[in-house]
Formats: structure tokens, C-alpha cells, sequence
């Protein structure tokens, strides 16, 4: 029960993936001998780190993001800045 307990308070993504990425997917899960599970969760904090660097706090915004940047500033948006 406490397993069941402790998985239900993780938020969970789901994504459809064509069958051809599926296979590839599991052959390199197999190749690490690892789940699928934990060979997507290696690979999509493998990514992060390359995107994000180690700065586990790191969000987007204006600052951090010149394209965000471009979109957020303008004076529309800049009533939420008043809030």
C-alpha cells in the first residue's frame, strides 16, 4: 500500500509516440538493461542538464529567454508586471 501510496502523489506525463520510435525506445532500454521507465527518465535528465545546466531552481522568463523576451515584452503584457 505504500508504494501505491507514494506513486500517486508523482504527477504523470503521458505521450503517443508512432510504433517505430516505441521499438527503438524499448532496443534502447534493453541495450542498457534498464526499464523503460528508467531509460526515458536517464534520457529526458540527461537533456535537461544540457538545457538547463545543473540549476535545478532554473525557470523560464524573460530574462532567461530572449524569445520569451520578445513575446512578454510589450505594453499589453506589462499590466501583469504591476500585479
Amino acid at each position: 500500500m505504500a508504494a501505491a501510496h507514494c506513486a500517486a502523489r508523482r504527477p504523470r506525463i503521458s505521450i503517443d509516440v508512432e510504433p517505430e520510435l516505441r521499438r527503438r525506445i524499448r532496443l534502447g532500454a534493453a541495450k542498457r538493461d534498464l526499464s523503460v521507465r528508467q531509460y526515458l527518465l536517464e534520457a529526458i535528465e540527461a537533456r535537461l542538464r544540457e538545457d538547463l545546466g545543473d540549476d535545478e531552481t532554473a525557470v523560464l522568463s524573460a530574462a532567461t529567454d530572449p524569445v520569451l523576451a520578445e513575446l512578454w515584452d510589450n505594453p499589453r503584457d506589462a499590466a501583469y508586471d504591476r500585479l
